[in-house]
């Protein structure tokens, strides 16, 4: 089910009206079953999967718990087994076929593997690291096993983060469950506005920025070189506010109804380094390598080499962790790399800034950080790698083109049949807001702004959204992972 959907709209409307009439005992069972149906709604049998995933956790949570010595890491090994196990057949078996098989042509012989023919479940990736991140809770000693198994299922799929997370912890979500919320007007508002946000940022920006990356993308060779340019600039946007907005109606949904869930994204192109990047673009996953793989890996305790070995690591894990693909390797290696790279010239770097009067450019660093981004998103858009190295290659040569146009006031933006003002305009009202966001409390501004002023905004904001959003069912890119 699709959050810029009316299916969902009439679900959001129905279940929440529910779970506030009802009983406070009972709201677990409806959130559970509404959950359920949720899930369903994309591809009903892969709800078994799900299933299985969540009995093996439930019991080696508890067997974990009650075990001493090599007997709790035996079921803690089991329980990532199986969801290792589950996310290698569904997203990487057929990736890791596909290389076996090259590899075998090459000594000429042939690979026997047949090619699994299966539907990638929607959000796997997501529900799986938020049900491993339980069991090792459990393992270290930061959780108690959950004995009620409707209640760790909820965990698991709990509706509005169960595609595209935020990937929460159990110490967050978990006692919120057994927790009495009441209805609060204050809380629901604020809770429906930032899912309205949301759903401007992904129907009016983020799909209808779509329309232009995917003509150039999905065809780049039909395109002049300064529209590989223009899509890959509009492809960061496209997919900040895609999967931001995403985020930003998961927990809003979730606040409605008085849950917190943790923040997914705060303003990532307003950072001056590709390492602070990543301290504000979504933070459940990065915290969660944090934690569970550079941490154990040794993180920065351990000699300088190896220490940018862990960074190397978590990040090309983190591409293939976003898809089965080599194009995917390469964006994850490519931040380890820029990562890697500042941290040796850090010093270096400042010193020269200091001595060329650069450090007076307070923008330059958030300029130069947005353009290393986006030059890696080319790999995460592309469909495979000649299509990213054909716009590589001929993206350089756009740039000249670009200012001739600027200069002359040509049209760069019309043949791809979206205004450059309207495009452009969208792009700075988003990072305007997001400014002003990082620096001050926007919500509390508009609350305390008079009640006409207040709805004259919702008006406008429910109008633009009716007039300019595509509504087209477009997925959210994430659901993908």
């Amino acid at each position: 089910m699709l959050f810029n959907s009316f299916h969902f709209l009439f679900f959001f409307i129905i279940v929440t009206s529910l779970y506030f009439a009802i009983p406070y005992s009972k709201r677990w069972i409806l959130l559970l079953a509404s959950s359920c149906y949720f899930y369903m709604a994309f591809v009903p049998i892969y709800i078994l999967i799900l299933g299985f995933t969540i009995v093996i956790d439930y019991i080696a949570g508890i067997y974990i718990e009650n075990s001493k010595g090599k007997r709790r890491k035996l079921f803690l090994v089991i329980s990532l087994i199986a969801n290792i196990g589950v996310l290698a057949i569904f997203k990487y078996f057929n990736f890791l076929n596909d290389n076996f098989s090259f590899l075998m042509k090459g000594f000429g012989l042939q690979d026997p593997i047949p090619y699994l023919s299966i539907l990638l479940p929607v959000g796997l990736s997501f529900h799986t690291f938020q049900a491993m991140s339980y069991t090792i809770e459990v393992y270290r000693g930061n959780q108690k096993a959950e004995r009620h198994f409707g209640i760790y299922s909820l965990y698991v799929m709990f509706y509005p983060q169960l595609v595209a997370g935020p990937i929460e912890r159990p110490q967050n979500l978990l006692h919120q469950f057994r927790e009495k919320f009441d209805f609060d007007y204050d809380r629901v508002s604020s809770g429906l506005r930032l899912m309205i946000w949301g759903l401007f940022k992904k129907v009016v920006i983020a799909d209808r920025l779509a329309i232009l990356v995917d003509t150039v993308y999905n065809n780049p060779q039909s395109h002049k070189d300064s529209s590989l340019i223009i899509a890959t600039v509009f492809f960061a946007f496209q997919i900040f506010c895609d999967f931001s907005g995403y985020s930003d109606m998961a927990i809003g949904a979730a606040r409605v109804m008085g849950f917190k869930l943790m923040t997914n994204f705060r303003s990532p192109y307003q950072s001056k380094s590709v390492q602070e990047f990543w301290t504000r673009w979504h933070i459940s996953l990065s915290t969660w390598f944090k934690d569970y793989l550079y941490i154990p890996l040794g993180g920065n305790r351990v000699a300088i080499p190896r220490w940018y070995l862990n960074i190397f690591i978590v990040f090309l894990v983190s591409g293939l962790w976003h898809g089965a693909s080599w194009t995917f390797v390469i964006w994850g290696a490519l931040h380890g790399i820029y990562i890697i790279f500042g941290t040796i010239t850090s010093k270096f770097r400042s010193k020269w800034s200091k001595k060329m009067y650069l450090d007076k450019i307070t923008f330059l660093p958030t300029v130069i950080t947005f353009i290393f981004v986006a030059f890696a998103w080319i790999f995460f858009r592309a469909d495979n790698f000649p299509i990213a190295l054909y716009v590589i290659t001929h993206f350089w040569s756009g740039f000249q083109e670009i200012y001739f146009n600027l200069i002359h006031s040509l049209p760069v933006f019309e043949y791809l049949g979206i205004s450059k003002f309207f495009a452009l305009g969208l792009i700075i009202f988003l990072e305007t807001i997001n400014y002003f966001k990082d620096k001050y409390d926007i919500s509390l501004w508009f609350t305390s702004k008079p009640l006409i002023f207040r709805w004259t905004t919702y008006f406008i904001v429910a109008l633009t959204i009716m007039v300019c959003g595509v509504f087209d069912n477009r997925q959210f890119i994430y659901f993908q992972f």
